[in-house]
């Protein structure tokens, strides 16, 4: 089967990244650009490509056969504002693939620009030599990847033949310490609901009530975002933190985790009930407070899960949402795919 980025760098969702309500990464996180980005010499067997980032490239091959060894490189620098991407980030990127079968024997095989969706990709999950050249560089450069043919296994369709050639644009990124902007308009608290603190839409404090939890799923927008409404079948990019409604124990936290936020599709089935239900329809740019019951959480089994029992509360950040698309895949195709196994419970638990 034949190698292409996408397929060897993305998480299994393709989408359209809405960047709405979410704010630069703390000062002391971030690496300037300018320290980082200089003159680099690029491999003269790698294609010329010319065009904008965020426009369908073109493509020209040297008047040679393909390398036989992978090889890569840089061959655009964004424009160097803001944070350089970091290697546990989440990318967006535009990616371009072709085959090159022989010495001036090329053909373009699909490209998120056709389809209009570029995928996420999450660094932290693929392997150096894909992930080096992507690390520290700004939003808006562009990497060029060679993959050498596939060799053939045994019980296995025969590969294609000749080398496949990947163009991935940087087009936006999510990376430790993203927030919300704004303060919290209210801190819940009414109605039986918990009360949550926090300074400057960080970290948030969650004080449970001495009662008992709501019989239904129930949410309050302590911060309301002025983004796209998420979708059933979506996926949201977050920051959240839960604890359980008996003793306000925290069992997850992207904040406790680094600060490096999540993405799991939202009304698939891919998460706990609560969640399908109480995030569609949300802002992009919110914070929700949502509280859970146990036959919407992980239910009386539970404790066979190694999940946390009975009601749950969360506070959900809502960085972006992104349209479920059909990703690419090794051969040219590809059908829907999210990036959570419904029998995971680990996943779930997101």
């Amino acid at each position: 089967m034949r190698r292409s980025a996408a397929a060897a760098l993305a998480a299994p969702l393709s989408a359209m990244l809405l960047l709405s309500g979410c704010s630069s990464i703390p000062e002391d996180w971030k690496t300037p650009a300018f320290m980082k980005i200089g003159e680099e010499k690029v491999d003269k067997r790698l294609p010329k490509v010319t065009g904008k980032v965020g426009e369908e490239p073109k493509l020209d091959f040297p008047d040679i056969s393909p390398p036989k060894k992978q090889i890569s490189g840089v061959v655009k620098k964004g424009a160097g504002e803001g944070a350089l991407v970091r290697p546990e980030d989440k990318i967006v990127a535009n990616v371009v693939d072709y085959s090159w079968t022989g010495k001036g024997k090329t053909k373009k095989a699909q490209s998120t620009y056709d389809k209009k969706t570029p995928v996420l990709l999450d660094l932290a999950t693929i392997p150096d030599e894909l992930r080096r050249d992507l690390v520290d560089n700004p939003v808006g450069s562009r990497v060029v990847y060679v993959f050498p043919p596939q060799q053939a296994q045994p019980g296995q369709p025969a590969p294609p033949k000749g080398s496949s050639v990947s163009v991935v644009d940087i087009q936006g990124r999510y990376g430790k310490g993203d927030t919300l902007r704004g303060e919290q308009a209210t801190d819940g608290g009414e109605d039986g609901m918990p009360t949550v603190t926090a300074k400057d839409a960080g970290e948030p404090k969650i004080k449970v009530p001495d009662s008992d939890p709501p019989k239904d799923v129930e949410s309050v927008d302590l911060i309301e975002g002025d983004g796209p409404k998420v979708e059933k079948n979506q996926q949201i990019v977050a920051q959240y933190k839960g604890v359980t409604w008996k003793d306000s124990k925290v069992f997850d936290s992207t904040w406790k985790k680094g600060g490096v936020p999540a993405a799991f599709l939202i009304g698939g089935g891919q998460v706990i009930k609560g969640w399908d239900e109480g995030l569609v329809g949300k802002k992009v740019g919110s914070r929700v407070l949502l509280t859970v019951p146990e036959d919407k959480a992980y239910g009386k089994d539970a404790a066979k899960q190694q999940a946390p029992e009975g009601a749950l509360v969360f506070v959900v950040d809502i960085l972006g949402s992104l349209d479920s698309a059909p990703p690419l895949d090794e051969e040219g195709g590809g059908k829907p795919e999210s990036e959570a196994d419904p029998k995971d419970d680990d996943a779930k638990k997101e």
